[in-house]
């Protein structure tokens, strides 16, 4: 397996010195975010569909540092039935468009969350037992028949047609796909060019084992997130681990993202990275920094080296 670098926690650095930074701790591929939740901040996706110019001037950036794209990430929520669910949509066939334009593969992204209802205006994310309240399983269901697989069938055409070969689905919380059971269920109902994006941050804080996750998704594993997570025990014990605190409110939070190791030894790391690769993943993970409890170049430092000393 390979270090690749998701640049988002750089936000505030231009692309190159992004480069600039990675390549002097001997990182060269990156994973590059063309909006949705993100801002983008290195990739206007627009410019660089429709300016030559600009298209070979950012390839050419990239080969001055001899670093290479993994993966394009345009996470978002295409389910949603208002204006923002427009705008994912139309910038996910964008960024399919401009993987075909580098030469990219592999898509990263979240499978979106739909309301309810066709009545509902809010995307709803049901995580309790449908036995109870009785509209919940109505709900589930329409979410997943009448929204999610007829949209993920039509996308899946458009992917084919700008040659991506695997999307990677983010086991990310408020998401249809969130863990292995829904990441197979869509991928059956649909076609395998639909994959897990393995985070194993979003696991630890709904109480899941990243490493029988592993197990279990054998041969639809298609990408890595290098993220940690700490699970802050006093308040976690009071309040659970049901946080709708801001994440930047880190002292008072029952959950926070952290560097690597700083949430999970590096033994338990190397364990992680063993199983994957024996389960036949030998393939790029992408550091996704977002510690808020320190400077985000130090997490970026942090997590390089730690990284570099369990990958296999």
């Amino acid at each position: 397996m390979k270090l690749s670098y998701y640049t988002d926690s750089l936000a505030h650095l231009s692309l190159k010195e992004v480069l600039e930074k990675i390549t002097k701790q001997d990182v060269y591929h990156v994973e590059l975010a063309t909006g949705g939740w993100s801002p983008a901040p290195h990739v206007n996706l627009n410019n660089l569909l429709n300016n030559e110019k600009e298209l070979n001037d950012f390839k050419a950036l990239l080969s001055d540092y001899n670093v290479e794209i993994v993966a394009l990430n345009c996470s978002g929520n295409p389910l949603d039935p208002g204006e923002l669910g427009e705008e994912h949509r139309n910038i996910t066939e964008k960024t399919f468009e401009l993987a075909e334009k580098l030469d990219v593969k592999k898509i990263v992204m979240m499978s979106g969350l739909p309301p309810a209802s066709p009545k509902d205006e809010t995307p709803n994310w049901i995580t309790t037992t449908v036995s109870w309240p009785p509209q919940l399983r109505s709900a589930l269901e329409y979410q997943w028949n009448e929204v999610a697989i007829p949209y993920w069938k039509n996308l899946v055409k458009v992917a084919k047609k700008y040659g991506v070969e695997k999307i990677a689905l983010e086991n990310h919380g408020t998401q249809l796909v969130y863990n292995p059971e829904t990441l197979l269920r869509l991928r059956n109902a649909v076609d395998p060019i639909i994959g897990m994006n393995l985070d194993p941050s979003h696991l630890f804080w709904m109480g899941g084992d990243p490493i029988q996750c592993a197990r279990a998704l054998e041969g639809a594993i298609y990408h890595i997130h290098g993220k940690d997570l700490r699970i802050e025990k006093g308040p976690a014990d009071l309040n659970t681990l049901i946080e709708t605190k801001e994440i930047e409110n880190t002292k008072n939070r029952a959950w926070n993202y952290v560097a690597i190791g700083y949430g999970h030894d590096l033994q338990w790391w190397k364990t992680f990275f063993s199983v994957i690769r024996m389960v036949g993943y030998d393939d790029f993970v992408s550091l996704e920094m977002e510690d808020f409890t320190m400077p985000p170049e130090d997490g970026v430092d942090i997590s390089i080296k730690a990284l570099k000393e369990v990958l296999i």
